[in-house]
């Protein structure tokens, strides 16, 4: 289950960049990051009076060059070790599990990486089918470029966890995925699967309450759909569900089966009341703009959608997921004690913009474009 925090239709891979929401969860905090779906964008190019969604594919190149600031991460974690003053983001002592990482370029990791430089322990849980490509990347070292953090030392991931969120339990699990999960052997007919075991929600949890007892943040970074490729009138009612199921209720899967060994700490809306009088959690959804991760190219137009997203948002500029890491950090820690049930747009302002800026209704206005 491929990424971001959040939720929509297309959300295969692109859930933190682009349609349903993600959640993530914090320092026993939770927290939700959401994008586009290809329903929403027909909406926004028509709300937005846009008359060709051509004009914003032009120039797609010079949105490729563009590049975030990368020292935002950089800039948390010199506060973290500042010892002397300041507000630090100290996450010492604390251990997440991020659900949703099976690369180096989405939100999951970005995120991960982020609570890492805080102080956080990392735990992640990677989908299934990708768990050998992921675990041997990290292990011949093809991701320490990117596990660096601002002192100079590598993010260390204690353990990786094969996950498919679609499943509660072993009960839930069909016959063509594996037929014999007792004895622990997958079913030959779903290779993807093979070797691997204890990867439903329930199973996952129990596996970590035996290694570790308890966890203070989950982060849920995952999304997927079977057509994610398919406008919203051309999928049928099977991928819709399977999309939300993976995409949307496995959040509420997880938070449910993890509540009981979470420390009192972090969580949005209802579950952010129920959780919050239950156990003291705190419950947050992160909004995330467009991410050109590897996920999101899935959909096979989120150049499209950067290129609106910079020729709109009042910040004109690439969102990096390191910049919804940072947030997510933020909202995880002691820092963000008095903040649940919220949604924090990391979208460079793109939220709050009801018009495109070619909408007619600016064509006497002095508003800068092509700034960037």
């Amino acid at each position: 289950m491929s990424a971001s925090t959040a939720s929509g239709l297309q959300m295969a891979a692109v859930r933190p960049c682009v349609s349903s929401p993600r959640r993530v969860f914090g320092a026993t905090a939770a927290f939700c990051i959401a994008g586009f779906s290809r329903a929403s964008w027909a909406k926004l190019t028509s709300a937005c009076h846009i008359s060709s969604v051509q004009s914003f594919q032009r120039n797609l190149s010079s949105a490729s060059s563009l590049k975030s600031n990368k020292g935002v991460i950089k800039a948390m974690a010199e506060s973290s070790n500042n010892s002397a003053g300041g507000l630090p983001i100290n996450l010492k002592g604390k251990r997440a599990f991020i659900a949703g990482v099976a690369d180096d370029n989405g939100y999951g990791w970005a995120i991960a990486k982020s609570l890492a430089a805080a102080g956080a322990e990392i735990l992640v849980g990677t989908w299934v089918p990708a768990l050998n490509i992921f675990e041997t990347s990290l292990r011949r070292g093809k991701f320490d470029e990117s596990r660096v953090l601002p002192d100079g030392s590598l993010m260390e991931i204690t353990k990786v966890y094969p996950l498919d969120a679609v499943f509660d339990s072993p009960e839930d699990v069909p016959e063509d995925v594996m037929m014999d999960h007792q004895s622990l052997l997958s079913c030959q007919s779903n290779k993807r699967y093979a070797g691997s075991s204890n990867w439903t929600v329930k199973e996952v949890v129990e596996t970590v309450k035996q290694d570790f007892g308890s966890i203070d943040i989950l982060v849920h970074s995952l999304a997927n759909g079977p057509e994610v490729t398919k406008p919203l009138l051309e999928t049928s009612r099977n991928g819709y569900l399977a999309a939300i199921s993976a995409s949307s209720y496995s959040y509420v899967s997880l938070l449910k089966h993890f509540l009981p060994i979470m420390n009192p700490g972090i969580i949005v809306v209802v579950m952010a009341f129920e959780a919050g009088r239950k156990r003291r959690i705190r419950v947050n959804t992160i909004s995330a703009g467009p991410l050109r991760s590897r996920a999101a190219k899935a959909i096979g137009f989120i150049d499209m959608m950067i290129e609106y997203s910079i020729a709109n948002a009042p910040l004109q500029k690439e969102l990096s997921a390191e910049e919804v890491g940072n947030t997510a950090a933020f909202l995880a820690s002691p820092l963000a004690s008095a903040i649940t049930g919220a949604v924090v747009y990391v979208d460079n302002g793109l939220n709050a913009m009801g018009v495109g800026v070619d909408s007619p209704i600016f064509a006497n206005l002095d508003i800068p474009k092509d700034q960037h």
